[in-house]
């Protein structure tokens, strides 16, 4: 029984997504619930799964090609699992034929019989556009698939070798005198951005042409919440069964600073200026696939210990690109924190519609005049970002200040002043 693997149906806020990576390759064995392809979006990646077990009878849209909500990427044969992944039992006879008919089909375009035969010209749909697109003669590639099948990489690293040693690439070059060209190899790789990264880079230039942004700098004395850390870590990790970190401190007192000056929390929405009365804090993490900004919602509710596991919960989904872009969307305040790198200080760009973000740093000693002495203390630079066209530059020194003394005097979080 054949089924049509479709591609999941997508949130509002995301109009179409791109087949990232097929794990499963036609006449291959799958089980029931078993991942068999990924579906990237611009703000998550979506996994599709077999609805049963069988095997992947056809892929109809292949890596790298847009697909619709709901869209129908391929097919799905139901209990045919072992039949099919061998090939040489009477079930799988309609693989067989599938694959006779691309055989001939290739033969055919090729023209020479005598390559068909051996199988060199059974092109998989990518292998075949890509074949096209760089006009190489599908024969004269080598495939290493399933039947001499030949794929998408056979194709590209057919490419690479001709560039790197066929007498045709010289003479289409114009190479600089010997004695110029530098010693070893130059190697270089050109792969495609993908849909995250470049919804990433066109919110990021987005956020500069449409904000009046600016950055205000302070820094503050890290010495009362480390040693505040120091002596509480193994307890609170005894009784909450999480480590305590800096993060939940910077975003308690954001918290408390939000509140105090409800500009830095609102939003901007065309001529309108939104003001929140929640604080829902955006924390940024980083990925293999590129920056995403999980939001805690209602931080103002949160214990420190809630802050920590909710912190690691969205770490963990993150790397393995779990997470739902509900988690994602909502934030009125986002802190990033690139001290983790050992970034020094920066200025963090803004992410829309929020209309300011806290950069934290890495902490480093430095000699400090304290009561006219001078004392080394782990010292961090904090920076606030904020678009001047809603908030004043007066609210903003006074919003990062307030952070500051909350951090210098942890009580003043629990006392609110």
């Amino acid at each position: 029984m054949s089924t049509e693997i479709k591609a999941p149906v997508f949130p509002e806020s995301v109009a179409e997504g791109t087949v990232a990576t097929w794990h499963k390759k036609p006449g291959e064995a799958c089980e029931r619930d078993e991942l068999i392809v990924d579906i990237e979006t611009d703000k998550v990646v979506l996994e599709v799964v077999a609805p049963a077990d069988g095997v992947i009878e056809e892929i109809i849209k292949d890596e790298g090609d847009t697909v619709e909500s709901g869209e129908v990427i391929g097919k799905f044969k139901e209990g045919a699992a072992g039949e099919s992944k061998s090939g040489s039992k009477d079930d799988s006879g309609e693989e067989k034929q599938a694959e006779e008919k691309a055989e001939s089909a290739s033969a055919g375009d090729s023209g020479q019989g005598s390559a068909a035969a051996s199988g060199d010209a059974i092109l998989s749909p990518a292998a075949r556009k890509l074949a096209e697109e760089s006009n190489v003669d599908p024969d004269s590639v080598k495939g290493t698939g399933k039947g001499g099948r030949v794929t998408k990489e056979d194709v590209q690293a057919h490419i690479e070798g001709g560039k790197s040693s066929s007498g045709q690439a010289a003479p289409q070059q114009a190479p600089a005198p010997a004695a110029d060209l530098p010693a070893g190899e130059r190697p270089e790789k050109r792969v495609p951005m993908t849909r995250l990264r470049a919804s990433i880079a066109k919110r990021l230039v987005q956020a500069q042409t449409d904000a009046a942004m600016l950055t205000t700098f302070n820094e503050v004395n890290m010495k009362p919440v480390m040693e505040l850390r120091k002596q509480y870590k193994d307890s609170f990790e005894k009784r909450h069964g999480v480590k305590l970190g800096f993060m939940s401190f910077f975003a308690k007192a954001a918290t408390e600073a939000l509140k105090r000056f409800p500009a830095v929390n609102a939003s901007i929405d065309g001529n309108d200026m939104v003001y929140h009365g929640y604080q829902d804090i955006g924390v940024a993490v980083s990925t293999d696939r590129g920056l995403v900004v999980p939001v805690l919602r209602d931080v103002d509710g949160m214990g420190l210990a809630d802050i920590e596991k909710k912190i690691i919960e969205y770490g963990q989904k993150a790397k393995g690109g779990k997470l739902g872009i509900d988690e994602m969307t909502g934030g009125t305040f986002t802190i990033t924190n690139g001290g983790i790198f050992g970034s020094l200080i920066s200025t963090p760009i803004l992410n829309p519609p929020q209309t300011a973000i806290l950069g934290m740093h890495k902490i480093q000693e430095r000699p400090m005049a304290v009561n006219g002495q001078v004392e080394i203390l782990p010292m961090m630079y904090l920076a606030l970002s904020y678009d001047h066209r809603m908030i004043d530059g007066k609210e903003a020194v006074q919003f990062l200040v307030a952070i500051k003394e909350m951090i210098e005097d942890p009580t003043r979080i629990l006392l609110d002043v």
